[in-house]
């Protein structure tokens, strides 16, 4: 029904932050559906990118029910290349305008007004928005959920998805201590993939996501924390909820009543078997180890060196401690 919004559970996270673990956990709940990253881009090799059910995406009957069904609905998609993405076939006066991340009022109203100066973003963002509420519905139809989360994670993706008239949006911002995010930035290979080497990248055998040293992910973690902070800023604090992966991992079965609570789900039904239940998720490699193990990534502590905790203080300390998780070396 058209007429009725779809409900969407939107993970705003920096990346490497815990988020698939935590979509997948969610999405063994009856009510709830979770695919991955709607945003759905950088798939790699249509033959071999593989879905969480380990077939390709090509041949999952998920996936190929999803492309009916959208066809159905007057689009022509393929989930290597959905076009779901804010900056879907924007020429480069759009691009530039959608690159900052989202910041507070003032510069989000110029962002809009120069964005608003473009006929070819006014005439694609309501097709696209169209497109995004459509996919939306055509997954908890597939799935036969109520929920769908979106684990895209981006704050510029969020910011106009909460415009989009046909879905109705609650948050969950997901926090990682910024140390084991900024190790993940640095070597995404091993520290932020499929554990299997042959599996990485989505079934290719190769993490596609290139390293970053720990300044650079260091910047990375708090600014991405901080585009998220703006968004919550101009929400309902009814519509949010802020979670961390520590509690995930240390305090699961908790923590995942508290959310579903939050979206208002019979938390009863929570379930930490997750990888027994059927998934079709794309995204980091994690959705395709076998294991179902909840265990905290705490690998930073002996990964990092003292010159790398130093590097990170010194970028991301005063953060860290606002985020509640002390300064640089000094939890090593």
């Amino acid at each position: 029904m058209k007429n009725k919004k779809q409900k969407l559970l939107y993970l705003a996270a920096a990346s490497h932050s815990g988020s698939t673990l935590t979509a997948m956990l969610l999405g063994a709940h009856p009510d709830v559906c979770s695919v991955g990253e709607l945003k759905a881009v950088h798939l790699g090799d249509a033959d071999k990118y593989l879905c969480s059910c380990k077939d390709t995406v090509q041949k999952c009957y998920f996936w190929q029910g999803v492309t009916e069904k959208m066809a159905f609905e007057g689009h022509s998609f393929n989930i290597t290349d959905a076009k779901m993405d804010i900056r879907s076939g924007a020429d480069r006066y759009v691009l530039r305008l959608l690159k900052p991340l989202v910041r507070h009022n003032i510069l989000e109203y110029m962002r809009d007004f120069l964005l608003n100066m473009s006929p070819s973003w006014c005439t694609a963002l309501p097709l696209l928005q169209q497109r995004n509420s459509d996919y939306v519905r055509v997954i908890a139809a597939q799935s036969q959920a109520t929920w769908v989360v979106d684990s895209s994670k981006i704050g510029i993706r969020l910011k106009y998805l909460l415009k989009n008239k046909d879905l109705d949006i609650k948050v969950l911002w997901l926090v990682r201590d910024g140390r084991g995010v900024s190790l993940a930035y640095k070597n995404p290979s091993q520290f932020a993939d499929a554990k299997d080497p042959t599996l990485r990248g989505g079934g290719v055998g190769k993490t596609q996501e290139l390293g970053r040293d720990i300044a650079q992910g260091a910047h990375e973690w708090v600014r991405c924390n901080e585009e998220i902070e703006a968004i919550l800023s101009q929400m309902d604090k009814q519509n949010w909820l802020k979670v961390a992966y520590e509690d995930i991992c240390l305090d699961t079965e908790n923590t995942l009543h508290k959310v579903f609570q939050f979206m208002g789900v019979d938390s009863a039904q929570t379930r930490l078997d997750f990888k027994s239940v059927e998934h079709h998720v794309i995204g980091n490699g994690m959705r395709l180890d076998e294991s179902e193990t909840i265990e905290l990534d705490q690998r930073w502590k002996h990964q990092l060196t003292v010159t790398d905790l130093g590097i990170f203080s010194n970028v991301a300390g005063a953060y860290q401690k606002k985020m509640g998780y002390g300064w640089g070396t000094l939890q090593r």
